[in-house]
């Protein structure tokens, strides 16, 4: 099969994240905004182009106060720096159906190469006759790689907010005719 392009189903989809707090426990969050397009054939993604974007004011971690803080120069900074974006540079197989992504990773102005374990989860057709086709991807980031540096020193040791940000999205895309 060649490649195709197709178009991310952001209604069947999602981008999820959680990262330490105080030390003892997990924050989980997500974003409710993205697009993305990706260029493969779902067989052999060894050639694939994937871009993806993120609107950062989109984030939700089921805390008002905490999501506004998010918001600011503190750490995502949306007036100046409104959306994270990747784009793919390597896809690299790792088994059936397994992948290493490898691309730009851009938050903040910031931009780094970024790894991130993809399995392809199949293709179909859905009632309508769209071809489909879903992919699961995880992986972790320094937040402070990209500048998000903001913490609180714990006055029983530690820091209020952990570097490292596990990801985890869930991919659903439809085929562009």
């Amino acid at each position: 099969m060649a490649n195709a392009k197709w178009t991310l189903d952001a209604s069947h989809s999602s981008v999820d994240f959680s990262i330490r707090h105080m030390m003892i426990a997990k924050v989980k969050g997500t974003f409710h905004t993205f697009e993305g397009n990706i260029e493969a054939d779902p067989a052999d993604l060894t050639t694939a182009n994937v871009h993806f974007s993120v609107d950062l004011s989109s984030i939700d971690t089921r805390n008002s106060d905490r999501d506004n803080h998010l918001r600011t120069a503190d750490f995502f900074s949306i007036e100046s720096h409104p959306k994270m974006t990747f784009q793919s540079t390597e896809f690299v197989k790792t088994g059936e159906g397994e992948y290493d992504l490898t691309g730009n990773l851009t938050i903040r102005g910031v931009t780094r190469p970024e790894t991130f374990s993809v399995v392809f989860e199949g293709a179909g057709k859905d009632p309508w006759g769209n071809e489909k086709v879903g992919f699961s991807a995880q992986g972790s980031i320094k937040r402070s790689d990209f500048g998000l540096t903001y913490n609180a020193a714990l006055e029983t040791g530690g820091v209020l907010i952990g570097d490292e940000v596990k990801v985890s999205i869930e991919i659903e895309a439809s085929k562009q005719a």
